[in-house]
């Protein structure tokens, strides 16, 4: 074989190689293509069956994933590589994968429990393990929450299923506990009954169950009123701060002293 039919071989096989890598570029990004149009496609029919968006979002992920995983199959046939012995590569390397992706199969699966059990929907409110906030979507491995001060948390499903979880939206209504201390020479009668104007006076406070206004207790420096009011939960955290203004101002107008924190010292 002389050189000029070497390299006659060479550059057809380097033509060829040169077309396998083009079409299977082609291929995985028509998958990713298809996949993101796939999901999006899944994720709508599901919502138009009345089903909870949850759902709808958690199952688009999952069908995402599952053609960009057939894509990169299609692809890699494409370069005329033999499969059988890359699946069998990989089932030989799977054990040190799976230690490797143990967490994310965790998260996988919680994810699907999360789905079947449904212990919340879209839009729900949840505390756990020290956060908060409004449920947006889930995903294959994360559930996406939305903070009070609009930040966004990622939470993997794991952490979720195995944390003892606080859903606020479940009842529709949430108890506001509130407390106000007062000096022992107020009048404890009208400084309950500056209360229980202010909670009839407002919309937001739900007549059952009935608002609650009691002494508390006898502290150090004074008397401490309560009020539990009930409410919707969406109205929660502006009846909160519409009270703590509108106590602080009728107190005043009142003349009911809010005492500081004192401290007497006696000298033998």
């Amino acid at each position: 074989m002389d050189g000029a039919e070497l390299w006659t071989k060479f550059t057809g096989w380097l033509i060829g190689l040169g077309w396998n890598l083009l079409s299977a570029g082609l291929i995985f990004l028509c998958g990713w293509w298809l996949a993101g149009l796939a999901a999006k496609l899944t994720k709508r029919a599901i919502k138009k069956s009345r089903t909870d968006p949850l759902v709808a979002g958690f199952i688009g992920s999952l069908v995402k994933a599952l053609i960009i995983m057939v894509s990169a199959v299609s692809a890699i046939a494409k370069l005329e590589i033999n499969i059988t012995s890359l699946v069998a590569a990989l089932g030989a390397a799977g054990l040190t994968a799976s230690f490797a992706l143990q967490g994310s199969l965790s998260n996988f699966v919680s994810g699907v429990q999360i789905i079947f059990t449904k212990p919340f929907k879209m839009g729900d409110y949840l505390a756990f393990g020290g956060y908060e906030g409004t449920v947006k979507r889930i995903e294959i491995l994360y559930t996406i929450l939305a903070t009070f001060d609009n930040k966004e948390v990622i939470v993997p499903n794991s952490k979720i299923t195995g944390d003892v979880v606080v859903n606020f939206t479940t009842n529709g209504t949430r108890r506001l506990d509130l407390s106000y201390p007062v000096s022992y020479k107020a009048d404890l009668q009208r400084g309950k009954d500056v209360l229980k104007t202010l909670a009839d006076g407002d919309e937001r406070v739900l007549r059952d169950p009935a608002p609650v206004i009691a002494v508390g207790e006898l502290g150090d420096s004074g008397v401490t009123l309560v009020m539990k009011l009930w409410c919707r939960q969406e109205e929660y955290w502006n009846l909160y701060y519409a009270m703590q203004e509108a106590v602080k101002l009728s107190f005043d107008r009142e003349g009911i002293e809010i005492p500081y924190p004192q401290l007497d010292v006696h000298m033998g």
